[in-house]
């Protein structure tokens, strides 16, 4: 996860490469101004079998949350015909909520790491002009 930054950054244009990230050992978090809005990779593990890679809304203010799904919710026609028919958009746990798609969980090697980098800078690059369309009403 901590290498997965650097590895997003080199498959952006420059305008999404001046993204902020926090890592833990099970995921990675990349986020533009509110660290509670942010693009995650998040590896459920092997028992669960599966690595998420999403846009989160985890805002302490609900209606937040819930204003940015439904902007998305609007677009999901258009994000299953970009990204693919597995993303999703739903309410999540604690008012948060999220547009994402699940992966089979492998253990990490380098190859996988070039891959989910790849999924998730095509992910910022379609997900996010949607976003500030979203933001903008």
């Amino acid at each position: 996860m901590r290498a997965l930054p650097a590895a997003t950054r080199e498959q952006l244009p420059r305008p999404l490469q001046k993204f902020r990230a926090a890592t833990r050992g099970w995921l990675c978090q990349l986020y533009f101004h509110d660290p509670r809005l942010h693009y995650e990779v998040w590896n459920l593990g092997e028992r669960r079998g599966l690595l998420e890679i999403g846009l989160h809304f985890e805002s302490k203010d609900r209606a937040e949350n819930e204003r940015l799904l439904r902007g998305f919710f609007r677009r999901m026609i258009e994000i299953k015909a970009t990204l693919g028919e597995q993303w999703e958009a739903e309410y999540w746990d604690k008012g948060w909520t999220k547009v994402y798609e699940t992966a089979p969980y492998e253990p990490f090697s380098s190859g996988l790491l070039t891959q989910v980098a790849g999924r998730l800078a095509r992910a910022m690059a379609v997900l996010g002009p949607m976003w500030d369309e979203v933001e903008k009403g």
